[in-house]
C-alpha cells in the first residue's frame, strides 16, 4: 500500500519569503531553504497509509479559526547534542499561532494521530546544518533584528513531503481557509482522491 509523508503548515506570502531569502547567506556549508520550502509547520504528521491520509485530510476539514496577522521577529537556532542543526526566523504572535496549533492537534487526535511531545515554537526554517557548517554566531548577531511588515495567514495547507536528490519537495494536498466568517474550512480542500492518487514517497 502506498504511503504519504504529511505535515500541516502555514505559507507566508511572497514579500515575506523574499525578505527571508535576502538573509540566507553567511554560514558556510549551510543548506539554505529554497522558496518552495519556506513554511511554518503547525504539525508534522509523518508517514501514513492512503486511508489514514484521507482521514487526516477529512479531519482538517472541520477546522474553524480566524486568520492570523503575523510578522517575522528575529532569528534563532535549534541544537542537537550541543551542535546547531537548524537556523530559523521567528514568527509572532506566538500565542495565536500556538492556539491554531492546538486546534490542529485536536482534530488530528480524532483520527488517531498522537500529539507531538516537543514544544511548539512558531518559526520558518532558513537553513539546515551539519557539523561541517561554519560558525552561526555572526549570522545570529547580524540578523537578530530581522523583521517584516505585518502579513496575514489566511489558510492552512496540508502538504506531502517527497524526498529527492536535492532534498525534500513539498506538494500541497489540501487548503483550509482561516476566517471567522468561513462556513466550512473544507470548502477549498482538494478531494481525498487526490491524496490517494499521489505516488508513495520515501521517508
Amino acid at each position: 500500500m502506498s504511503t504519504h509523508r504529511l505535515f500541516v503548515a502555514l505559507r507566508p506570502p511572497r514579500p515575506v519569503r523574499d525578505l527571508l531569502r535576502t538573509a540566507m547567506h553567511g554560514i558556510s556549508a549551510a543548506r539554505w531553504q529554497d522558496d518552495d520550502q519556506q513554511h511554518l509547520t503547525l504539525r508534522f504528521v509523518g508517514e501514513v497509509d492512503r486511508h489514514r491520509a484521507e482521514d487526516v485530510a477529512a479531519a482538517l476539514g472541520a477546522l474553524h479559526a480566524p486568520s492570523i496577522t503575523a510578522r517575522i521577529a528575529g532569528v534563532g537556532m535549534f541544537e542537537r547534542k550541543g551542535w546547531p542543526h537548524t537556523i530559523w526566523a521567528g514568527v509572532e504572535p506566538a500565542a495565536a499561532l500556538a492556539g491554531l496549533h492546538r486546534k490542529v492537534d485536536q482534530l488530528l487526535a480524532r483520527v488517531g494521530i498522537d500529539a507531538e511531545a516537543r514544544a511548539f515554537v512558531p518559526h520558518i526554517t532558513l537553513a539546515r546544518l551539519n557539523r561541517s557548517a561554519g560558525p552561526v554566531a555572526p549570522f545570529l548577531a547580524q540578523h537578530g533584528d530581522l523583521a517584516s511588515a505585518p502579513f496575514v495567514f489566511d489558510h492552512v495547507i496540508l502538504y506531502e513531503s517527497e524526498m529527492g536528490h536535492g532534498g525534500s519537495r513539498y506538494h500541497p494536498v489540501a487548503r483550509y481557509p482561516l476566517d471567522v466568517s468561513a462556513t466550512s474550512a473544507a470548502a477549498t480542500a482538494l478531494t481525498s482522491a487526490q491524496v490517494a492518487a499521489k505516488p508513495s514517497s520515501a521517508p
